[in-house]
């Protein structure tokens, strides 16, 4: 039974992400050259223990988890709640202090709304397919992510929680919403993102957008990152500059450089081959994720691949986006490339989570 389940999974998942680490580790070996290399031992510290987690999600039943998924998003909520408490990093109050390392609850928390939303819909589900479309039951649903989104935008963390909400519309249309709901949203959006504009969004994150739509009118300010991020990865042209030979990345003038603009020093000193290849792992990974979900073997598994899909979708293109100068800076991380603990162990989770669903897509043994 072992063996089926080894043949059913999606291994280019796995491989996938893989070698996206590996391109991360050289990359992070180019950028933390200077540094003593800190931040790159730590990656692989834990990369290590993002590879036992992983496996250990696998060889639990999904549907185990589901089950005990409430658990985990009520753990988790309570960590965003004090996580609030905690002092400010660059603006934000997102990461909880642990000795030399921090960790931050909205990256690991993305797996327990993803688990609890699923087993919530699947629940709503029971009496058919289209009670989904029911209101009040598609509001009880939308509070599972909508909660937690609320207090990871008091931290103020924008970007992660635009990561929840596009999980969250992927499983709903997997889940079979109807095409009204999908246009009300739509006109909704549009008439809210003014008055959000204009009324409800700080002024640090208006910049963000006024830069983003013209980044020279603040060159030296706010429009700085986005611009030496473009010099950067333009200067790779299609081989690259080499690896410890960028200007932008070597002289300090891009930063962070180990996350937020990880792919700008990879186009820099890699060139638009590798950076290019990123986009056809990313691509790879997310349509056999999505793959997954559509041969699952149940709803619940088939929510669960598709809320992790949109998870690596958004921090694809977000991340990549905002390099390019195409969509506002969020801080949002490159997934398995960029340095990140938190973001690491949440990612390998994930992929655990979707070989154990396409593992079990056939009469398989777990461990429970």
């Amino acid at each position: 039974m072992r063996n089926k389940i080894l043949k059913n999974m999606e291994w280019w998942i796995l491989i996938a992400a893989l070698l996206l680490c590996a391109i991360g580790f050289v990359a992070l070996y180019s950028t933390t050259y200077n540094d003593n290399f800190e931040d790159l031992k730590k990656q692989i510290v834990w990369f290590v223990v993002s590879i036992v987690i992983m496996i250990v999600v696998i060889m639990i039943d999904y549907e185990v988890l589901g089950k005990l998924s409430i658990i985990f998003y009520g753990i988790s909520l309570i960590l965003l709640v004090a996580v609030l408490f905690t002092k400010a990093i660059n603006g934000a109050s997102s990461w909880f202090n642990i000795g030399a390392f921090s960790l931050q609850p909205g990256e690991f928390a993305k797996v327990a709304v993803i688990l609890f939303t699923s087993a919530t819909i699947v629940k709503v589900q029971e009496k058919g397919k289209n009670e989904i479309n029911v209101i009040w039951k598609l509001v009880l649903v939308l509070l599972t992510v909508l909660i937690p989104v609320f207090l990871i935008i008091l931290q103020p963390d924008y970007g992660t929680a635009l990561a929840y909400i596009v999980a969250a519309i992927l499983m709903l249309f997997v889940a079979g919403i109807d095409r009204k709901y999908i246009i009300t949203a739509i006109v909704v959006a549009v008439i809210s993102l003014p008055i959000l504009y204009f009324f409800v969004l700080p002024e640090h994150a208006k910049t963000r957008i006024d830069v983003f739509l013209n980044p020279e009118s603040d060159p030296r300010g706010s429009g700085y990152n986005v611009i030496q991020s473009k010099i950067a990865i333009g200067a790779g042209e299609l081989t690259g500059m080499g690896i410890l030979n960028g200007n932008q990345t070597q002289l300090g003038y891009l930063s962070p450089k180990t996350t937020d603009f990880i792919f700008s020093a990879i186009g820099e000193e890699m060139g638009f081959i590798v950076a290019g290849g990123i986009v056809l792992i990313y691509v790879t990974l997310i349509t056999k994720s999505l793959y997954v979900a559509k041969t699952a073997k149940d709803d619940l598994g088939a929510y669960i691949a598709a809320g992790i899909s949109g998870i690596f979708l958004f921090h694809m293109t977000e991340n990549i986006g905002m390099t390019l100068g195409l969509v506002p800076i969020t801080g949002v991380p490159l997934l398995f490339v960029s340095y990140g603990g938190s973001s690491m162990i949440t990612s390998f989770i994930c992929i655990g989570l979707l070989l154990n669903i396409s593992g079990n897509r056939k009469k398989t043994i777990f461990i429970k």
